[in-house]
């Protein structure tokens, strides 16, 4: 938070990864978002976004308070890096962040389906619901909602395209069906 009680927000754009480019948004807690897309259109859409999950937000363009995160990021790009050493500052309901949770148990290379996520977060009746969250998934790839795949081993929805889906499940080297955590 700054002096007039506005939480100060850094971000950082990422022109070139092997899924175009990315903005990264982090407090002092920690990463809190990663958009798809440039830093100009990001910081433009996730107005509504900070205002709701942070009372408003005083956006910093700050290389240096997202090196790590950067850093991190290049290295599992380039398969140098398969778990990420990153603090987060996630935000969202109760059932989301359970979610998201169970999210970061799927290991580097495997997919699990929506149902399994389900299942582990005890409410197996609430696929769809598992759906919702991992769409409003807040630090997507670090957050590994890509790893999540349909029940039949079909690619079915990313909040970023299943082009970018595909590609990160590939950087991984991720052939076939869905495998159990």
């Amino acid at each position: 938070m700054n002096n007039s009680g506005v939480q100060e927000i850094y971000y950082s754009e990422m022109k070139h990864t092997p899924i175009g480019p990315l903005t990264l948004f982090a407090t002092g807690t920690g990463l809190c978002q990663v958009e798809f897309g440039d830093a100009a259109t990001s910081c433009n859409r996730l107005e509504r976004w900070f205002a709701d999950h942070f009372g408003g937000a005083a956006l910093r363009e700050s290389e240096l308070q997202l090196d790590e995160f950067r850093r991190q990021l290049e290295a599992y790009f380039a398969g140098e890096l398969v778990e990420f050493s990153l603090p987060l500052d996630m935000r969202g309901t109760d059932f989301q962040l359970r979610v998201w949770e169970a999210l970061l148990d799927i290991p580097y290379g495997d997919t699990v389906s929506y149902k399994d996520i389900a299942v582990r977060i005890g409410n197996p009746k609430a696929v769809r619901a598992v759906g919702g969250a991992n769409n409003r998934n807040p630090v997507p790839v670090i957050v590994p909602c890509h790893r999540v795949i349909g029940a039949g081993g079909q690619m079915v929805g990313y909040g970023g395209g299943l082009g970018i889906k595909e590609t990160l499940l590939q950087l991984e080297a991720v052939r076939g069906g869905a495998l159990l955590f």
